[in-house]
């Protein structure tokens, strides 16, 4: 059973508290401080095809994408559970409108943490014969 905490927060699991701004009513899902964001994580989010195919679709599309906007070939759960990966690992953020869930690329926090390591993986993941960028 769900507990209040406050006015203002809802603590849905443990360890997944759900944060209400009772006056536009919007729901926000916890993302690390930009401080807070670990190489570790991040290079273990960026490890998988999927995940890194999100961040590219995300990286040359605008701001806000929604979930559904990704033509994913995994299930809904499990695109699901790879923007909460990415988001845990503070690689994007995501925020609902409505009951849509948008997400953005926090390249701006991550190039300030580890300057250079989107835009080689960005790089890498761009080239057409899938060897690293500059190999011939």
């Amino acid at each position: 059973m769900p507990y209040y905490a406050d006015d203002s927060t809802l603590e849905v699991t443990p360890g997944n508290v759900i944060a209400w701004n009772q006056e536009e009513t919007v729901r926000t899902l916890p993302h690390p401080d930009a401080q807070e964001i670990a190489l570790d994580q991040v290079l273990s989010a960026l490890a998988d095809p999927i995940r890194r195919r999100i961040v590219t679709q995300l990286a040359g599309g605008h701001d806000d994408q929604a979930c559904i906007a990704f033509d994913l070939p995994v299930t809904k759960s499990t695109s699901t559970h790879h923007f909460r990966v990415l988001r845990e690992a503070g690689v994007i953020t995501q925020r609902y409108r409505g009951t849509a869930i948008l997400n953005c690329l926090r390249d701006e926090d991550l190039d300030a943490r580890f300057p250079g390591l989107l835009g080689a993986v960005l790089a890498a993941e761009t080239e057409p014969s899938g060897a690293p960028a500059g190999d011939s």
